[in-house]
């Protein structure tokens, strides 16, 4: 029999969820070496001296992935966040992460604010998080959805150690140099304000922002470092300009059409809803410090996004999970399954928080699926997601164990 190092550990009995192949298959077991996964199957052997977990037929599933985070953003004040203090806003951001954790999410991806410093700090583990996929500042335009500067204000301070969300820049070339600033901090990605925004003070709802050509270049940067763009909009009219000119994720697009749709499908590009932060902003964005001026512009996106989540669906867009949450309203994390399986099948919301992240995120193969080879990033819990999605909503209840990386980072099953 094969001699066991100290890190192998083999989950039995499981009941093994496949987001693929949308099924639950009984009587799985999973080898974990080290930090991958090692062996899946029902005659896996136990290597000598491995530690065996007895899962008695719970769900074990990989961990999740979501999209869209803003970890940085402790309050709904966006503008107020410039003026703070980093080591203040990197304190907060790392009790937030280790929520996000603890609520079953191994991967994330910041598309605004997290730089390079906390995703150090989490790969080196100093601080428990998901790993973050981070694009740094996200690009605007002056007057565009970062610039969160009041009318009366002229000056803005864009050190790149304001911890702030964005970066102002107007113009081929300067845009050029922006992208590219974020790109040698190594980011995974750019982002680009495609359009006007909830939290912004100065901007329309339905503004296109930036030039074709700005958009155009910041993509040729974005690719020339084998990086993408993942854009802002909501608008058909400013989803579509993004989409033609190479961008690959869309977040949000609450007011997509079927122009929209087939720009989508015709650069096998991805949308991130993000439904559950106008949900929340609606109901305790004010008590979050979210201004009057932006609440009545949630209004305006609130029940379009259903629509959009529904028309995208039916057309076979690649959608992923993302929820956007400011401040307190983070922990509503998790609701945007219950949203989002209101109106589609619970294996396809399963999917976007698993395999569909993962190929958004150039980690297919990686992350999302528990396979040989796959990072050790699994949760068990109690129930079938693929019946009912509110086992993934009650993490209390129904969430038994994370593991990431093959290591135990949440573990109630001594307790179940």
């Amino acid at each position: 029999m094969e001699e066991a190092t100290m890190t192998e550990v083999l989950y039995d009995r499981a009941a093994l969820l496949d987001p693929e192949a949308g099924t639950v298959t009984a009587g799985q077991r999973v080898l974990v070496r080290g930090g991958e996964v090692a062996a899946v199957g029902a005659d896996v052997e136990a290597p000598e001296g491995a530690r065996v977990v007895d899962l008695a037929g719970r769900t074990l599933m990989p961990g999740l992935v979501d999209c869209h985070v803003h970890v940085n953003a402790h309050s709904a004040d966006l503008s107020g966040m410039s003026d703070q203090s980093p080591a203040y806003i990197a304190a907060t951001a790392a009790v937030e992460l280790r929520a996000m954790l603890h609520r079953g999410f191994t991967t994330v991806r910041d598309p605004g604010g997290a730089d390079f410093g906390i995703h150090d700090a989490v790969a080196e583990g100093l601080i428990d998080g998901p790993r973050i996929h981070y694009g740094g500042k996200a690009l605007s335009q002056t007057g565009g959805h970062t610039d969160m500067r009041p009318r009366g204000r002229g000056v803005r301070d864009d050190h790149h150690c304001c911890p702030d969300m964005g970066v102002v820049c107007d113009g081929v070339d300067e845009v050029r140099r922006a992208a590219r600033e974020q790109l040698r901090t190594g980011a995974h990605h750019v982002k680009v304000m495609l359009s006007g925004g909830v939290a912004s003070p100065t901007d329309r709802i339905d503004s296109t922002q930036f030039s074709t050509e700005e958009i155009r270049a910041i993509v040729e940067e974005a690719e020339a470092a084998n990086r993408y763009v993942a854009g802002h909009a909501y608008t058909a009219r400013a989803i579509n300009r993004g989409l033609a000119a190479g961008v690959r994720s869309i977040e949000h697009g609450n007011l997509l059409d079927e122009s929209s749709v087939e720009l989508f499908l015709e650069h096998g590009a991805f949308l991130v809803p993000t439904l559950v932060t106008y949900r929340r902003m609606a109901v305790e964005g004010a008590e979050y410090g979210l201004p009057e001026g932006s609440l009545r512009k949630n209004a305006l996106v609130l029940d379009a996004g259903l629509r959009a989540l529904e028309l995208a669906h039916e057309a076979g867009v690649n959608l992923c999970y993302g929820s956007d949450l400011l401040g307190g309203m983070r922990r509503h994390q998790l609701e945007e399954f219950r949203i989002r399986g209101a109106v589609l099948p619970a294996v396809d919301v399963v999917r976007s928080a698993t395999v569909t992240a993962a190929r958004l995120l150039g980690e297919e193969g990686r992350i999302g699926r528990i396979a040989p080879g796959a990072l050790a990033d699994m949760l068990v819990v109690d129930g079938n997601p693929l019946e009912d999605l509110a086992v993934l909503t009650d993490p209390d209840t129904h969430l038994k164990l994370v593991v990431q990386g093959g290591e135990a980072k949440v573990d109630r099953l001594s307790r179940a």
